[in-house]
């Protein structure tokens, strides 16, 4: 089969592997299409802090369920699917609360001997398996990972209805975690970036407000004023250098900053903006699984237009093409889909 492996930093090679075999208690599923996430940049780049090269890359998965092992019951052969990629292992303080994200030791795909989602059939333990509803789409159903990232994001944000909401960042995670706060009904929502083809699409999610924080010096101040004030939530979806000090200025007393993007440099922190103010930073870590159920259930309902994220769709033979085009934001691209089996 067809596998997509970062070989070392950007290096991007396909090759032919053995199929896998399946264990008792696991599926096989026939890929349709993996998405290009940003943290598969970071392992691009050499920056993933578990996930390092040579490795199968992707975790985005939606395709049918060819093989099944023994002791599966709950999904069929035929089933159309997509998977919550995460499993906890070993005793853990997450798998005691419940809280996946939490576990001390969380095994993914790209680690040990499980192979990332960008090959022509991917490996899953039963448990992480999810259905896709009939009316959903594969391109659709591939993005109810990231969507559940922003569901999540929502979630520890404690987004009220009527809350004055800043998305710094309009890649994709930041484009999904708008879309899970705009499906909880929220409306007074503003989305930063520095690319007008990625705000583009935050006005097409439902963003009240975009704007270009280019060459804005005073772009905090700027953004306020459009929106009426400061900020009770802000979402922090680019983990670019002083975002975190950036977020706290946006936000009203008492206001709550969340970190969803992947930081790899240390943040300076404004620590009297927090206890002059009593200004919040909460800390979010992917999903558990009511998160990504919200995210098929936003899916399905096909109230808002997810799907214009997807910028590219590309074969597995251009999968190099793809992550170069995602890591240096080459031709208009947001979202890029590496299909197989066509």
């Amino acid at each position: 089969m067809k596998a997509v492996y970062v070989e070392d930093a950007e290096k991007v090679e396909v090759k032919n592997i053995e199929k896998p075999e399946i264990k008792e208690n696991e599926v096989l599923i026939k890929v349709s299409v993996a998405g290009i996430c940003g943290s598969d940049i970071h392992t691009y780049k050499g920056l993933h802090p578990f996930r390092k090269p040579p490795v199968v890359i992707g975790h985005e998965v939606a395709g049918e369920i060819v093989e099944i092992g023994h002791d599966v019951s709950r999904v069929k052969i035929g089933d159309r699917v997509t998977v919550e990629p995460q499993l906890g292992t070993g005793e853990s303080e997450g798998e005691m609360t419940g809280n996946i994200n939490y576990s001390d030791e969380r095994l993914a795909p790209g680690m040990d001997d499980w192979l990332g989602t960008m090959a022509d059939y991917f490996v899953s333990p039963e448990s992480l398996v999810i259905p896709l509803p009939e009316s959903v789409s594969y391109d659709r159903g591939v993005l109810a990972e990231p969507l559940a990232v922003g569901v999540h994001a929502s979630l520890k944000a404690n987004i009220q209805l009527t809350d004055r909401v800043a998305i710094l960042g309009a890649g994709p995670i930041g484009l999904l975690t708008l879309a899970a706060v705009r499906a909880d009904g929220v409306e007074n929502t503003i989305v930063t970036d520095l690319l007008d083809y990625s705000l583009q699409v935050a006005d097409e999610l439902g963003a009240k407000e975009t704007f270009n924080i280019k060459d804005q010096k005073d772009w905090i101040n700027t953004v306020k004023e459009k929106m009426g004030g400061s900020f009770d939530k802000v979402l922090i979806t680019a983990g670019v250098p002083g975002i975190v000090n950036d977020a706290l200025k946006l936000l009203k007393k008492g206001g709550r900053a969340v970190t969803v993007a992947m930081f790899h440099n240390q943040q300076q922190i404004d620590v009297e903006q927090l206890q002059q103010n009593e200004k919040e930073i909460i800390g979010c870590m992917t999903y558990n699984r009511p998160d990504t159920e919200k995210a098929i259930s936003i899916i399905e309902e096909n109230n808002i237009p997810i799907e214009n994220v997807i910028s590219h769709r590309i074969g597995a033979e251009r999968a190099a093409e793809g992550f170069r085009m995602v890591d240096k934001k080459e031709d208009q691209s947001v979202k890029v889909l590496v299909t197989f089996n066509d």
